[in-house]
């Protein structure tokens, strides 16, 4: 697993240019025997394809964020010292991208009550349409997906969504000296004031409620003219329990503005406390959080939970490393949690 990592850190693989890193991988599993599936910089394997048990889907994204400019040691060349793995995208997530494979090959060699996927998704950092919504058609009726990334291997048994909305309130022109036009930033004041004091009934208990804020304003054109269009943004951060189509309907009928979001795939996610992987995990002593960044979670229309080797606060960081203790303790955890899990 080590091996494999340093080799992937070696390897550019920034966000919709992971051709090179989707190559070495689909040769390196084809290496050890696996039949590997592939679409764009996708790859994936099934233990049983024409299988009607539940299936379980393991996914970890090849991708990673361009380095940090405060980088100290060369973000391509993976080096270990003391334990300590350093390199880009070797928090973000390979040492979750390893431990699964690992895992997958583990779980695999005896029978399980259920049906295995592994996938490695391209896309994840900028939520591309090229990544794992480009295999999920593929893979059959998914039960539930465990998405890795750096977690302290804590479930994440929440995430929040996103929804960014293009906002614009429309005035009348006038001259500033006179009784005249209809101020647009006016206008856009009561929406303003909406989006900051509004609150929707239902409140996570790992990611807390849905939050609005707005994030960029423009408006006018010279100091003498009445505004006819105010321009805003709103970042909308879902909290696993509203998704962003439910949200937008308490907007329509509330917001006075025009508006249009500009993605409504990202949405939050949410998995009950009495699902069998939850379950068992509280009986490993796993802890349980919401998480505040987004993942391919956003994307899969089925039930997730993220869990994985690392620490997120090191994700797109510079000098981003992991531990060697991590990844192998995240098999073993991985392994404990899956190994006969009954769906």
């Amino acid at each position: 697993m080590i091996d494999l990592l340093k080799k992937l850190i070696a390897i550019p693989r920034p966000s919709r240019g992971e051709d090179a890193g989707a190559d070495f991988l689909e040769g390196y599993m084809r290496g050890i025997g696996l039949d590997v599936k592939r679409k764009g910089n996708n790859l994936w394997v099934e233990s049983e394809p024409e299988s009607s048990k539940p299936t379980i889907l393991l996914n970890a994204h090849l991708d990673t964020v361009k380095p940090a400019s405060g980088y100290t040691r060369d973000p391509y060349t993976a080096s270990e010292e003391d334990g300590v793995i350093y390199g880009l995208g070797s928090n973000d997530c390979g040492g979750a991208l390893v431990s699964l494979l690992q895992v997958y090959r583990q779980l695999t060699l005896k029978p399980q009550p259920y049906r295995l996927i592994y996938s490695v998704t391209a896309e994840e950092e900028v939520g591309g349409v090229n990544g794992i919504e480009a295999i999920i058609p593929l893979l059959g009726k998914v039960d539930l997906g465990v998405i890795g990334e750096p977690t302290g291997m804590q479930m994440a048994v929440a995430e929040k969504g996103l929804m960014v909305l293009d906002c614009t309130a429309y005035g009348k022109s006038g001259h500033a000296a006179r009784e005249e036009g209809v101020n647009a930033i006016y206008k856009a004041m009561e929406d303003l004031e909406w989006f900051r004091t509004y609150k929707f009934d239902k409140v996570s208990e790992f990611c807390g409620p849905v939050k609005m804020t707005v994030t960029m304003i423009n408006a006018g054109t010279q100091h003498n003219v009445v505004p006819d269009m105010c321009i805003f943004v709103v970042d909308v951060r879902s909290n696993g329990i509203y998704d962003n189509l439910q949200i937008l309907e308490v907007l329509k009928q509330n917001v006075k503005s025009e508006f249009a979001p500009r993605s409504t795939r990202l949405n939050g996610a949410h998995i009950s406390l009495d699902h069998p992987i939850v379950r068992k995990g509280l009986s490993m002593e796993l802890g349980t959080y919401g998480s505040p960044t987004t993942s391919n979670q956003s994307v899969c229309p089925f039930t997730t939970i993220k869990i994985g080797p690392g620490d997120s606060s090191r994700s797109h960081t510079a000098d981003e490393f992991i531990l060697r203790s991590e990844i192998e303790q995240g098999v073993d955890i991985y392994t404990a949690l899956l190994d006969g899990l009954q769906l």
